[in-house]
């Protein structure tokens, strides 16, 4: 068995400073540490649980398979922040047929990002019995 430690999703954005502008100042997701120097060099942000590792450059964007879900305190609070940072919402805030709260955005390669408001009574976070 593999015993993990820890865990990353690691992105190859197209501009490397543009994406770093997006999750740093947009999402103002926190500094976790980086590496290297010049346009090229790597930054790992905080992702709740995990992290985010943006580093190395890519030709293309990531792949459409590549989604990254994020879940916030209160996603209506959460658009209205992202609103007044300028960055676009491809969907508002909905309550999805599973009892989710989700909105969309998408970061600069047009990597999808759902965040989720898993509310107090969903059984994501509240199991009767158990």
């Amino acid at each position: 068995m593999v015993h993990v430690l820890g865990s990353r999703i690691l992105l190859r954005p197209t501009d490397p400073e543009r994406s770093r502008t997006f999750y740093g100042e947009r999402l103002g997701l926190a500094v976790y540490r980086e590496f290297g120097t010049g346009p090229q060099r790597g930054t790992v942000y905080f992702l709740g649980g995990g992290f985010l590792e943006l580093s190395g450059r890519s030709d293309t964007p990531p792949s459409p398979a590549v989604r990254l879900w994020l879940q916030v305190a209160d996603v209506h609070a959460a658009h209205d922040e992202l609103r007044a940072a300028a960055v676009e919402i491809v969907r508002p805030p909905v309550v999805e047929p599973w009892g989710l709260a989700e909105m969309w955005i998408a970061d600069p390669d047009g990597v999808p990002i759902v965040l989720v408001e898993v509310p107090a009574d969903h059984p994501l976070r509240y199991r009767p019995g158990i």
